[in-house]
């Protein structure tokens, strides 16, 4: 019997997350757009996905790595309000935050100090979703 991985200090506690959105091309343009990366879209019938990238042979639970999906589906809708994530902004905050609002989206809570970790920063999302920024820099 194979014995279950504890969560513990070592152990990321989010290994997946969903961002809802509306239309899924805008947002995956706004995504690629602002942190400039290429994001994958894929369907399964009535829901679709664009991916944040990701390493398909490796099983994201175990690795320590998180990623995502912007999801469409009749399940979620986009908010900004409740849960907030903050995305990788690396290597400067303030570069990806040049770019929220001419890609659609708008800055809430402009770049600000975060302790010995770094910096973060609050954006509305071009679908309305509260999302975080977090970079060193």
């Amino acid at each position: 019997m194979q014995k279950l991985r504890k969560i513990d200090k070592q152990t990321n506690v989010l290994t997946w997350f969903e961002i809802p959105v509306s239309d899924i091309d805008r947002a995956k343009k706004f995504y690629e757009t602002i942190l400039d990366i290429e994001m994958i879209k894929r369907g399964d019938g009535e829901d679709e996905g664009v991916f944040f990238p990701f390493d398909p042979d490796v099983v994201q639970a175990t690795s320590g790595r998180v990623t995502g999906v912007l999801a469409k589906s009749n399940k979620n809708r986009p908010s900004g309000e409740g849960t907030v994530i903050y995305i990788n902004a690396s290597p400067s905050i303030q570069a990806v935050l040049d770019k929220v609002v001419l890609a659609g989206g708008k800055i809430i809570e402009p770049k600000q100090l975060f302790g010995p970790v770094g910096f973060i920063a609050t954006i509305l999302d071009s679908e309305g979703n509260k999302i975080g920024l977090h970079s060193e820099r």
